[in-house]
């Protein structure tokens, strides 16, 4: 990468501090991506504890979600009018702040009101790490090598958070999964103070696009309120259907308005770009599906092989260890010498057939050969897709773009979870009604055989779906991407690329 007719002072952006910068910016990416699943095992011990029900339980998880995924463009956008170290320093700040919050909760509404908090401060924190890694290693030959790190710790953060959640709740309480944050964002501040350098913008402040932020906000909160109430009330409940239409049709507004206005909040040349507009695909098609493994993997570890949630956490082990060392090496060597049309499509296939793989599991399956193969095949898969989609989802952006841009590939990962959580949910609580409806209220091995027998159809069928939505993404990775990335124009201004 480099940056082409830019400042000296924003061209030497940590150059003597860049593995340190990386090592802050990863602690505070895997702090807001492992958050998404951490609270999944505490939940149980949660709700002894506060007494809520099981229909409120989702909202633990959906009010992170629904606050992080709305406001992540704009988000981008203060990244990038206020400068990315203030708004990533404020956004540590805030996150420490509704984590504490979150782990003292007394009251059921408290730690609902902290986890929305740790959205709405995510959502500052998220696209300000990325965009202070693309501009960070700009110019660099070790940025393929730093986006695969990253990449990797993007990947895996989900599956660190199931360990680091089963030890704090097993051996600690409930609250430490929380608390937890508090740690790991005085880290990523105290670095923060001492290594990034002020972000310095060139010329005037653009002012803010408020019709495309209520827009976009409004939509997207909306699109991921309706799938959360899918899992409960059905596709066919207004409560799903209504949010689902007005989100779509506030998104379209979004980008109508982004075509009429002087400073956009999205710029479309940001999403039409073919290197760019692939990777977001990507990385959305590629959340479905990951969130299958985690979700769905979980239980059937802890509900029917029995494991502990420690043992569950553990359990993960491999599929982080094959994202990381396979992000690296796609990364720091292939990324340079392979087409992303090839790389991103590879892997995503291989995620697929991992993904197959875990259709074979069953209630006497062993953990060692039902499970870890697919589990490496998946990991494999989702290292080379990381490293390529979050390096390529700046590239070619003008620097004052960087945070929208580095927010807009967040938005999509974390729409896309929501998206696969709800949708394969449904698909499993479906294929589970049917196997009871086949067999009957009671077979000839009694009523457990019927709950085993459809627990694992459930998970049958949340595999295969995720198989069939990674095998999309290599479809789509393999249309879309371009054979080779572009030269930028030397002429052009300050861009960030290769």
């Amino acid at each position: 990468m480099s940056i082409t007719q830019t400042s000296p002072s924003r061209a030497s952006v940590g150059s003597n501090h860049r593995w340190l910068i990386l090592a802050v910016l990863a602690i505070a990416q895997l702090m807001v991506v492992l958050d998404a699943t951490i609270v999944n095992i505490a939940l149980p011990e949660a709700q002894q504890a506060l007494g809520f029900s099981d229909g409120q339980r989702q909202w633990v998880i959906t009010a992170y979600s629904l606050a992080f995924g709305s406001l992540l463009l704009i988000g981008g956008r203060i990244n990038d009018l206020f400068g990315r170290k203030n708004s990533f320093i404020v956004g540590l700040i805030g996150f420490a702040a509704a984590s504490a919050l979150g782990g003292w909760s007394p009251t059921f509404e408290v730690l609902v009101t902290a986890r929305a908090l740790q959205g709405v401060f995510g959502a500052l924190l998220a696209p300000a790490a990325l965009s202070l890694l693309a501009v960070t290693f700009a110019g660099s030959e070790d940025r393929g090598k730093a986006f695969g790190i990253f990449g990797a710790v993007a990947g895996a953060g989900g599956a660190i958070g199931l360990l680091l959640g089963g030890v704090l709740t097993e051996y600690v309480s409930w609250n430490w999964c929380l608390y937890v944050n508090v740690i790991f964002a005085i880290i990523a501040m105290v670095g923060a103070i001492m290594l990034l350098p002020k972000h310095i913008k060139d010329g005037a402040r653009t002012p803010i696009d408020w019709a495309g932020t209520i827009l976009v906000t409004a939509g997207l909160f909306l699109i991921v309120y309706g799938f959360a109430n899918s899992e409960t009330n059905g596709w066919t409940d207004a409560v799903t259907v209504l949010p689902l239409v007005i989100g779509i049709v506030l998104l379209a507004a979004f980008l109508w308005v982004q075509t009429q206005v002087s400073h956009p909040l999205l710029p479309l040349h940001i999403l039409l770009d073919r290197m760019r507009g692939a990777s977001y695909l990507v990385m959305l098609i590629a959340a479905i599906g990951m969130f299958a493994v985690f979700l769905f993997l979980t239980f059937y570890l802890q509900q029917t092989l029995g494991f502990s949630p420690v043992e569950t956490g553990l359990a993960f082990l491999p599929m982080v260890g094959s994202i990381a060392i396979t992000a690296a090496i796609a990364g720091s060597v292939l990324v340079t010498r392979l087409s992303p049309k090839v790389m991103v499509a590879a892997g995503l296939t291989v995620s697929a057939l991992g993904m197959v793989f875990l259709t074979t599991i069953e209630t006497d399956s062993s953990y060692v050969t039902g499970v870890v193969p697919g589990l490496i095949m998946i990991g494999i898969g989702l290292g080379t897709v990381f490293a390529n989609a979050m390096s390529l989802s700046t590239y070619g952006v003008q620097a004052s773009d960087a945070g929208v841009a580095s927010a807009t590939v967040n938005t999509a990962q974390q729409v896309g979870g929501s998206i696969g959580v709800a949708l394969l949910s449904s698909f499993a609580a479906t294929a589970g009604a049917n196997y009871v409806s086949d067999h009957g209220p009671a077979g000839p091995d009694g009523i457990q055989a019927i709950v085993d027998g459809a627990a694992m159809a459930g998970y049958h069928a949340a595999f295969w779906w995720a198989a069939g939505f990674f095998a999309l993404g290599a479809l789509v990775a393999g249309v879309v991407y371009p054979n080779k990335i572009p030269e930028i124009d030397p002429d052009a201004e300050p861009v960030i690329g290769h």
